[in-house]
């Protein structure tokens, strides 16, 4: 009997990672269904004498790619023609899989296809490649064959990923420019710093000038970049900080407060806000589009939120519904999301008509982040310039101020 490594959440919203003995993934979510938990990822425990005679390079290759949400688009938009234009699954997958470029997700599909044919369900074959396909993917697929609309839920997986696909863009692009000038004023600065400093610091010592404080200043900077020892424990030191703070972060309360922190910071607090909102309502629309069922529906936007403050939200939200409540209200408490957003979810409850207001809302605050990544662009152009000129200029007066005072002496 297999023995299978499981990621889940309690009840609570809390991790879980143990380990299952069952004949099958199906029966082994369905245990720890029973027991309350989550299933986020399933995978089969091998022995380490199975794991190095399947050992293959193609496995390293497969191991170092990515499966990315682009990827994910272009299958569910063909898979969703293929199956609308009478294709058997079982061909279907072979025809995606034969053509698939990202070799991870060539050997999902290979794996998935030889499933099918075996007699398993498509959603519980794509759940043992959680790597390829998450919770939210798997979700709607079930619902889809439970429904007999598959070819109409891959649809929607298309244009929720191609939607998810642009919104990441427009955050990558809004990112991209602060990051690449920080860099080069930074590479720059220490340039000049351990290169042209040194030599107006012989010049001043042959000349025997007073250096004012703020050149003394940076001529220490300069004295600490070029030795050996310093540089390499300003290095390590780094690396330490990066480490604690992810280890940091991988706790519960870390994870929280510097969540809760990134939605307060200026310029950006704003735009990851609304963004979490696109993608809460988008997520929660095409789920509850689809057929899922809103309590699971809501387990799964909540571990795809990206932002624990905003898990925390739809967490007490799912609890509210769960005793008979309304989501609003719950999101009304934690006030996390915008008061329109609030209110317009409101408003789907009342009428009916959740999934299309969450639509609505996803496509209204999609636009606010188009404009909040220009708007940010835009100011950040000035901002960065003047940073660069300003640890340009902090070299350059440290090289002059000195030149006065030589001057003064020479007269």
């Amino acid at each position: 009997m297999p023995t299978y490594v499981v990621r889940a959440r309690d009840t609570k919203g809390n991790p879980r990672r143990q380990k299952i003995t069952a004949d099958s993934p199906a029966e082994a979510r369905s245990t720890l269904r029973e027991q309350g938990l989550f299933v986020q990822e399933l995978t089969e425990d091998r022995g380490l004498f199975d794991k190095l005679s399947s050992f293959d390079l193609k496995d390293i290759q497969g191991a170092m790619t990515s499966v990315t949400v682009k990827d994910k688009a272009i299958f569910s938009r063909q898979f969703a023609v293929l199956i609308n234009a009478g294709v058997a699954l079982v061909r279907g997958l072979g025809v995606l899989s034969d053509q698939c470029a990202n070799p991870k997700l060539k050997k999902a599909l290979q794996e998935i296809s030889s499933d099918v044919q075996q007699g398993t369900n498509l959603s519980d074959s794509m759940r043992k490649h959680p790597k390829c396909f998450d919770g939210l993917y798997t979700s709607m697929v079930q619902a889809g064959e439970v429904g007999g609309v598959l070819d109409e839920v891959m649809n929607r997986l298309a244009k929720l990923l191609e939607d998810t696909a642009r919104l990441q863009n427009q955050i990558k692009s809004a990112m991209t420019y602060p990051m690449a000038v920080g860099f080069i004023a930074v590479s720059v600065f220490v340039g000049m710093t351990v290169f042209l400093l040194p030599i107006f610091a012989n010049i001043f010592e042959e000349l025997d000038a007073e250096l004012p404080p703020f050149t003394a200043f940076m001529m220490l900077i300069s004295q600490v970049l070029r030795t050996p020892i310093y540089s390499v424990t300003i290095i390590v030191l780094i690396i330490v900080l990066a480490f604690a703070y992810k280890q940091y972060y991988k706790t519960a309360v870390g994870r929280e407060t510097m969540d809760r922190f990134f939605l307060k910071m200026p310029l950006f607090g704003d735009l990851i806000q609304k963004t979490a909102t696109a993608r809460f309502c988008r997520t929660f629309g095409a789920l509850s589009r689809s057929g899922v069922p809103i309590l699971t529906a809501l387990e799964i936007v909540r571990d795809t939120a990206g932002n624990q403050v905003i898990a925390n939200a739809v967490d007490e939200a799912r609890r509210e519904v769960q005793t008979g409540g309304m989501i609003s209200l719950a999101l009304q408490r934690e006030q996390v999301f915008p008061v329109m957003a609030i209110q317009m979810i409101s408003i789907g409850e009342e009428t009916g008509e959740i999934d299309t207001m969450l639509m609505k809302v996803a496509d209204f605050y999609e636009d606010e982040v188009e404009q909040a990544v220009k708007g940010l662009t835009s100011i950040m152009e000035p901002i960065m310039i003047v940073v660069i000129g300003g640890m340009v200029g902090s070299i350059l007066v440290a090289m002059y101020l000195p030149m006065f005072k030589v001057m003064d002496a020479i007269k």
